[in-house]
């Protein structure tokens, strides 16, 4: 419904001549638009590639857990586009730069690790509190070869973790102590910044995953044409979920032990055994022997020879009475 002018208005509006009531104009700031600005990656696609990296964390977290025996958090602060110019410029010197590129694409990236994060990681691995300081901060090449590990690592991760989007192979080209000998495209391209704000204890730590994006088109694509909910490792299409962790279980391996019998002994007679002696068990050599899986009861077998080796032969499996 239209609104009803006042009286005030109607006679505002004849003395104008019928041009229109005037307006308030609020003055806005001008924003500044750089038609040069490095936006390649869509919003939404950033929000897959960080979904993407979020998935290589956890992973990366879980062996840091592993590997330190420590707590450790891994956060996404910042996924962004900006100049190679302007990356290079965020850089210290030295530093610790891995360079790589993607098999069978054009794809270069850096993976830029702290030096503090570096020769943390190289404290801890080798057995230190993580707290030793160093007068250089130059990486060396035996700390090179303890992080080397740490490296592989963090590509398999991330191949696995790309895996929801396509195959793509991780290759680690080379070390650079210098940012200006590890170019991967020119100044004025724009490259992805991922930055990881490492929590190890309380104590935090920056990794960054740079990537060409010159190179992005065909990626891109793969994004845009794909729901990150929806897809699943390339490896892995066609095959249900319960096919697929059903076949993890069958490469599970587990301890298993043969319980050969038991007997009591005085801690006179424990300390005066000799090599040779012999002590009496309760059962005897024909008698079915305990086999266990994790210590815990399971079935019942038959010790023997195959092809000159010692083996159990399963005779029954034990009820859930029995294993008690």
């Amino acid at each position: 419904m239209a609104e009803v002018l006042s009286q005030q208005e109607i006679d505002l509006l004849l003395k104008s001549g019928g041009d229109a009531l005037p307006v308030e104009v609020q003055d806005h700031e001008a924003v500044l638009f750089d038609f040069r600005l490095p936006n390649r990656i869509s919003k939404n696609q950033l929000r897959t590639i960080r979904n993407i990296h979020e998935n290589f964390a956890e992973s990366f977290s879980s062996f840091l857990v592993t590997k330190l025996q420590s707590i450790v958090n891994i956060n996404i602060p910042t996924v962004d586009q900006i100049y190679y110019s302007e990356y290079v410029l965020s850089v210290p010197n030295p530093a610790c730069l891995y360079t790589f590129e993607i098999k069978n694409t054009d794809i270069k990236g850096i993976l830029e690790l702290s030096i503090d994060f570096a020769l943390t990681l190289v404290d801890r691995l080798l057995g230190g509190n993580g707290f030793g300081t160093k007068q250089t901060k130059m990486i060396t090449p035996i700390e090179q070869k303890v992080l080397q590990v740490v490296i592989e690592r963090i590509f398999g991760d991330l191949r696995k973790a790309w895996q929801i989007i396509d195959d793509f192979e991780f290759i680690i080209d080379r070390f650079e102590p210098d940012i200006d000998f590890a170019q991967i495209t020119s100044q004025n391209e724009s490259v992805l910044l991922l930055s990881f704000e490492i929590l190890i204890g309380e104590q935090s730590y920056l990794m960054n995953l740079s990537f060409a994006t010159f190179a992005f088109d065909t990626i891109l694509a793969k994004l845009s044409s794909q729901k990150l909910s929806t897809i699943r490792p390339v490896r892995y299409q066609g095959v249900t979920a319960q096919d697929i962790i059903t076949s993890h279980l069958y490469k599970t391996v587990l301890p298993i032990s043969v319980e050969f019998g038991k007997t009591v002994i005085s801690v006179n007679e424990l300390m005066n055994l000799e090599v040779g002696d012999v002590i009496m068990l309760e059962t005897k050599v024909g008698d079915e022997h305990t086999v266990k899986i994790q210590n815990r009861p399971m079935f019942m077998g038959r010790s023997g020879n195959v092809n000159n080796h010692k083996a159990i032969k399963i005779t029954q499996r034990l009820t859930s009475n029995e294993k008690k």
